[in-house]
């Protein structure tokens, strides 16, 4: 790492747990190779801490932005002062920007990336049908942005059905002509099958879905990064379908993120790091 001054930008990440997180790395390899003084660090917030530790950020004048995961995505969007029409519609954030006022700006890439994670690795999802587990941030995103790509049909299951009625309700409003569903456990009769949860990430978590009734035929994703195998694609595995591991979709959002912080130039302006336009 090069040598931290009272010149460097900080970056940071909000999370709970936060071991698992891998975003530090990506920015700062990037961040290194680009010879840009800043450096990435982990902030640990809980949930009941998270408004608290914003509004002590807004006074960090060398803080350019940060990064949010779970549980936060979702509770960031009512704590930034702007978001992009996308994170808007979605109702989640994932990265925020900084301004030199301290007013906070905030915009959602999960879904960006882990699409385009998915054809990296040669799974084009237009023309497939898709089940997606979880209605929270990351899983909303996740669900516009596969309505985005072309899907045929768009399942959506949540332990909580209300929330998988709500999200279903916003995606129709922007994509009418798309077959839309509120599911169960069952994953069966979809091309491709999305843990769009967080359960995975802790031992002893339940699974997102009932394994049993997946077949060689699916194609299952993750959006977990650690463990790389989660206990899901282990049982997918054995089931004969292909997988497809979490990892990608912050890959592919790496450059991304650091554009809408301001780390790649100075005088960006954040409409032209987001695909969806201008900030509300």
């Amino acid at each position: 790492m090069q040598e931290i001054t009272g010149n460097t930008r900080i970056f940071g990440i909000l999370a709970d747990p936060i071991h698992h997180v891998k975003t530090p790395q990506g920015i700062n390899r990037l961040l290194r190779e680009r010879q840009i003084d800043g450096v990435m660090v982990p902030f640990h917030v809980s949930v009941d801490g998270l408004e608290a530790m914003v509004q002590g950020l807004r006074q960090m004048h060398n803080l350019a932005g940060f990064v949010v995961t779970v549980p936060h995505k979702t509770a960031m969007s009512s704590v930034c002062d702007e978001l992009t029409p996308a994170a808007a519609r979605i109702g989640a954030v994932n990265v925020v920007r900084r301004t030199p006022e301290g007013r906070l700006i905030g915009g959602i890439l999960d879904g960006d990336g882990f699409v385009a994670g998915l054809r990296r690795n040669g799974i084009e999802p237009c023309g497939r049908s898709a089940y997606l587990a979880g209605a929270g941030g990351a899983a909303s995103a996740i669900a516009f942005a596969l309505a985005q790509a072309g899907v045929t049909r768009l399942t959506i299951a949540n332990r909580t059905p209300e929330k998988a009625l709500e999200l279903i309700g916003r995606i129709a409003l922007d994509f009418p002509d798309l077959p839309l569903n509120a599911g169960t456990d069952d994953p069966s009769g979809h091309d491709l099958v999305v843990n769009g949860t967080s359960l995975g990430l802790r031992a002893g978590d339940a699974l997102p879905l009932d394994v049993e009734r997946l077949s060689a035929a699916q194609m299952v994703a993750e959006i977990i990064m650690q463990p790389a195998e989660t206990p899901l694609l282990i049982a997918a595995r054995k089931k004969g379908c292909r997988i497809h591991f979490g990892a990608p979709m912050l890959s592919c959002q790496i450059e991304l993120m650091a554009a809408f912080m301001g780390a790649l130039n100075g005088d960006e302006r954040v409409e032209s790091a987001m695909p969806n336009g201008a900030a509300a």
